[in-house]
């Protein structure tokens, strides 16, 4: 018979173990944590319309407290860490090195981690969470040269943190990301062209916004997820399904995440770097 050193993914596997890391993230917001103002619904021929279609803030109240459990924190603190230009190389000093690791060893005290780390242990891909935590190290925060030879990016900041490339915005899918910026004045929410169809957290908004000027058509978004959670769903979708669609279940709701890796350079003998992932 044939086999793989690496055994194939199931989509039944995935749509069963993406509602295992749903109901195991215990640091999701809580209904009463955050009050959302969506206002303006738009078609999607309309998004591109860059038209600021809602006056208020799209959150009118996060409960702050949120961002004191230690992934929120550990998160927090690596997104000041970026130069959001293109171009721009990243020069990490020790400390935002050191941040990156916290980030790392927080998420794998939680639930979501460790159930998907055993998954992925379980389909031969990785031997230990040493192997593990390395990995998602290199492959999350490695960084590449979107323009010529700068490391000016990583998945991390593509994703999580977001870019601006030939004046638009590129990647920024984080809510906490979102609210931080918006609670600043930074950036200026138009209107959603997506609501998703839970009624708790995690929910998934689709939605046009403006970051100091620069504008994103259609920003999808978990909402009210922890930082653990998301990092696991993309994984997850990375590894399993990269470049394509990858169809997960969310609290009994079907959704499907696009993932794209970078091509232009890799790391230990062929493993790729993330480019981009997202709620499709």
């Amino acid at each position: 018979g044939f086999s793989s050193s690496k055994d194939g993914i199931s989509s039944e596997e995935l749509l069963s173990i993406s509602e295992q890391l749903y109901e195991s993230d215990t640091n999701r917001a809580q209904a009463s944590d955050i009050t959302l103002n969506p206002q303006q619904s738009v078609s999607s021929s309309e998004a591109k319309g860059r038209e600021d279609r809602s006056p208020e803030p799209l959150f009118s109240h996060v409960n702050e407290e949120l961002f004191s459990k230690p992934t929120y924190a550990a998160f927090v603190k690596l997104l000041d860490n970026y130069q959001r230009e293109t171009g721009r190389g990243e020069d990490f000093t020790a400390q935002q090195l050191k941040e990156q690791d916290n980030f790392l060893q927080e998420i794998m005290k939680t639930k979501v981690l460790r159930e998907l780390y055993s998954f992925l242990n379980k389909k031969n891909r990785y031997s230990s969470e040493e192997e593990f935590l390395a990995d998602l190290k290199k492959m999350w925060f490695g960084l590449y040269s979107r323009g010529k030879q700068e490391e000016d990016s990583s998945g991390f900041e593509h994703v999580f943190s977001g870019e601006v490339k030939k004046g638009k915005v590129s990647g920024f899918h984080n809510w906490i990301r979102f609210y931080l910026l918006e609670k600043q004045g930074l950036v200026d929410y138009y209107s959603y062209s997506y609501d998703g169809p839970w009624s708790s957290y995690p929910d998934v908004l689709g939605m046009q916004f403006s970051w100091d000027g620069f504008f994103k058509e259609v920003g999808s978004a978990f909402i009210g997820s922890s930082p653990e959670f998301e990092f696991a769903i993309y994984t997850l979708c990375f590894i399993a399904r990269p470049g394509k669609l990858c169809h997960l279940s969310l609290g009994g709701y079907k959704l499907a995440i696009q993932t794209y890796t970078w091509t232009k350079s890799t790391y230990d003998d062929g493993r790729k770097y993330i480019a981009t992932a997202y709620v499709a």
